[in-house]
């Protein structure tokens, strides 16, 4: 059995840190590390154990939010000042979820220390506030109120979601699936071919003491076990790998882009799938990249420059936009990586399934097909447009490329993938299954446009 590991003081603050980060800046792995980074826990002896404690809490995070009601009697724990709000998130789950994984070197002095900050930065009283709700959670149980509660409390996800999971593949594979967000996955990297070999990348991550395993599907992605400092990479610094997970790898290939050619990618920050096509394009041709967020599109620029592609074209705008942008029937291939719910990367965001809302999936839905519809603009007649999401749910996959063959199918048709992941609802349509396939959950549907507009 491994010995529980010893929290101190500091390590209770690193971590309220990177809780309080987690809500403002994503993916929550970056607030980790800025965070782990200022109290120089980054790529020490303390990063992985404080990284587990680190995801424990984000993957409870909505079962810890209903105990801050109970013992606060906060209508919502968001009506909380933040830094009040992180350290009970942070206590809540040490003494509720983690009891047989750490102890502390000293219990007293990390709450008085705790609430003697909340009380400097929020409200004299807060650290009082505090300091009582830890005392409720001696005798605290985590109970099921209602059948919804239960599916909460057992699969860590929205009630809705889990109930909708059943409805698509029965309660047994649903559950499979639901268990397997649970599990903390392999770190995922893909080689840049223009830059680095498959042996060179395996022989220097072995050199770092992992144990790298080359994926049978892209022989250019490469999985290991976490955590590792990609700040301090010299892979990742020159360029040489690229933070992508193998379905999303897959994507660039089964669209096959080709040197000289022109592709449009319709939502491509941050910009993994977008500096894959320049790679498989041999940096030759033009690539146009459309995306609305500036954060996420300054590393998509970052990304390819560090790759040494210099072929992308950037536009801080709307996807559906492009054929006004770029005009008509001006590409050869399209990628339609669409904004999706993403739940299909539950298990490597595990704070992402306590945002997930019912009344978004039809607004998402209507924006993948209106993208889809810019794309067949854009897009000459011969050419090719690749759908994807990382979502499990049938309405922003199947459904959304049934309603654009019903509405377009003059214009486009399915050109069918043949595996090597599972067959999606539609035949000739792909899914990945986490359970199945040990990876992240995807979806494909690769369109040929047979009409001239």
């Amino acid at each position: 059995m491994k010995e529980p590991y010893e929290v101190e003081w500091k390590d209770v603050a690193a971590l309220i840190e990177a809780v309080r980060r987690s809500e403002s800046v994503k993916p929550v792995q970056q607030a980790k590390r800025d965070a782990f980074r200022e109290f120089k826990v980054l790529g020490t002896r303390k990063d992985p154990p404080l990284t587990s404690l680190f995801y424990g809490i984000m993957l409870h995070l909505g079962v810890i939010d209903r105990v801050i009601e109970d013992l606060t009697g906060s209508k919502s724990p968001f009506l909380l000042d933040s830094r009040l709000r992180a350290a009970l998130r942070v206590f809540i789950y040490l003494e509720l979820y983690a009891r047989n994984k750490i102890r502390y070197a000293n219990k007293y002095e990390s709450i008085k220390r705790t609430a003697a900050w909340l009380s400097s930065r929020v409200h004299p009283y807060a650290g009082m506030w505090f300091v009582d709700a830890v005392r409720g959670l001696k005798d605290y149980v985590v109970t099921p109120k209602t059948p919804d509660d239960e599916l909460v409390f057992r699969y860590l996800v929205p009630a809705w979601y889990a109930k909708s999971l059943i409805d698509l593949i029965g309660a047994d594979e649903a559950d499979k699936v639901l268990r397997s967000f649970m599990e903390r996955p392999k770190i995922s990297i893909r080689v840049n071919m223009l830059k680095a070999s498959v042996d060179d990348v395996v022989r220097k991550l072995r050199e770092e003491g992992k144990d790298p395993e080359v994926s049978a599907v892209v022989p250019t992605v490469i999985k290991f076990d976490g955590p590792y400092n990609f700040d301090k990479s010299e892979l990742f610094r020159s360029g040489k790998i690229v933070i992508q997970e193998e379905p999303a790898a897959l994507a660039s290939i089964i669209l096959d882009p080709k040197p000289g050619e022109v592709v449009v990618d319709l939502a491509a920050a941050p910009g993994g799938k977008t500096e894959h096509i320049a790679e498989l394009m041999r940096n030759s041709g033009v690539i146009h990249a459309f995306d609305i967020d500036e954060a996420r599109m300054r590393r998509l620029e970052e990304l390819v420059k560090r790759a040494g592609i210099t072929i992308v074209k950037t536009y801080l705008r709307d996807g559906r936009e492009a054929p006004r942008v770029l005009g008509e029937e001006v590409a050869d291939k399209v990628l339609v990586d669409a904004p999706c719910s993403s739940d299909g990367t539950l298990a490597k965001n595990p704070d992402l399934r306590w945002r997930l809302m019912r009344d978004d999936v039809p607004k998402l839905a209507q924006l993948q097909y209106e993208l889809l519809k810019a794309a067949i603009k854009l897009v000459k007649p011969g050419g090719y447009i690749l759908y994807t999401t990382c979502s499990l749910l049938r309405e922003e996959d199947e459904d959304v490329v049934n309603k654009i063959l019903e509405k377009e199918g003059r214009k486009v048709s399915l050109v069918p993938i043949k595996g090597p992941y599972s067959e999606g609802f539609i035949p000739g349509t792909m899914r990945v299954w986490p359970h199945k396939h040990k990876t992240i959950g995807f979806f494909y549907a690769l369109l040929l446009k047979t009409f001239k507009e």
